[in-house]
């Protein structure tokens, strides 16, 4: 399985971990920690030596109630980095954003994905995505960043989620856009309550369907809000949550598990990417050795 990130292949036949670099201040884990260009490009390339196949460059926080950050300020954020960075590693840089206009200066810079939550909506996003040769992740979000908590609800989540991601799958394939190069992405945390964001993940399997035809799966929890409700943990002690949950992912198909804490979610999804290979979930696997009932 391979995603096509511009003149370059990522290699998907095992999953892999997609750092986060957020370069804001106020970011609900990290903010203003890497609002220097040094320190940022310097915690990407610790992300990468930890195993990071990806690093995911950020200039605007989606979490509730953030400012909005004009394009300007956005491309000024990131721009410099992506530069800097695409010509010390060979990682996939991959930059978050939802404008166009940031977009096509990230991609020109050296991004070669666009992880959108907005699912390449906003007005040009599409556009000027399919004007690149990018790797794009759609991303489900009920709402907008600065409101999406606000009381969200849903008939049937998952089949909701993957209603409007096989929709946007076609926007993209009709735009130009080949399914080799589109990543999908629940949004665990973007408009949904705790409830919610656990049936996608007991569902994840649903989003891997025909009907989407997409090579990848994404899902990112790391340190969300959903341990805190879960455990009642503040966002410094979400570790063990988060990798429970990179886990169960990556055992369930996920292609890409994005994460803030590089190094124990790689270790996490190579046990997992282990037990697949095992043939864990088969209600074979074991009986041929006598280990079964």
């Amino acid at each position: 399985m391979i995603l096509r990130c511009g003149t370059r292949e990522l290699d998907l036949s095992h999953p892999v971990v997609m750092g986060v670099l957020n370069v804001t201040p106020d970011s609900f884990s990290d903010g203003g920690r890497y609002l220097d260009a040094d320190a940022a490009v310097g915690h990407a390339l610790d992300m990468v030596n930890a195993g990071a196949a990806l690093i995911d460059i950020g200039g605007e926080s989606t979490r509730p109630g953030a400012d909005a950050v004009s394009p300007a300020e956005e491309m000024r954020r990131v721009v410099p980095i992506i530069h800097a960075l695409s010509s010390q590693t060979n990682a996939i840089i991959s930059v978050d954003t939802s404008k166009p206009e940031v977009m096509l200066a990230a991609v020109r810079a050296g991004a070669r994905m666009i992880n959108d939550v907005r699912a390449l909506q906003l007005p040009g996003a599409l556009e000027a995505a399919a004007a690149t040769d990018a790797a794009v992740c759609l991303m489900h979000m009920k709402g907008e960043p600065r409101t999406m908590q606000n009381q969200p609800s849903y008939i049937d989540v998952v089949a909701e989620v993957r209603a409007f991601l096989a929709d946007r799958v076609r926007a993209c394939v009709a735009a130009g856009i080949a399914t080799d190069r589109l990543v999908v992405d629940p949004g665990i945390g973007f408009g949904k309550r705790l409830e919610h964001n656990l049936a996608l993940l007991a569902g994840l399997r649903w989003l891997r369907s025909d009907e989407l035809a997409t090579p990848a799966l994404l899902v990112g929890v790391s340190r969300k809000s959903m341990f805190g409700t879960l455990l009642g943990r503040p966002v410094e002690q979400r570790l063990a949550g988060g990798l429970a949950v990179a886990t169960a992912a990556a055992l369930a198909g996920a292609n890409i598990l994005r994460a803030h804490d590089v190094a124990e979610t790689v270790d996490a999804v190579k046990v997992a990417a282990a037990l697949r290979a095992a043939g864990y979930g088969d209600a074979r696997a074991g009986t041929e050795s006598g280990t079964g009932d």
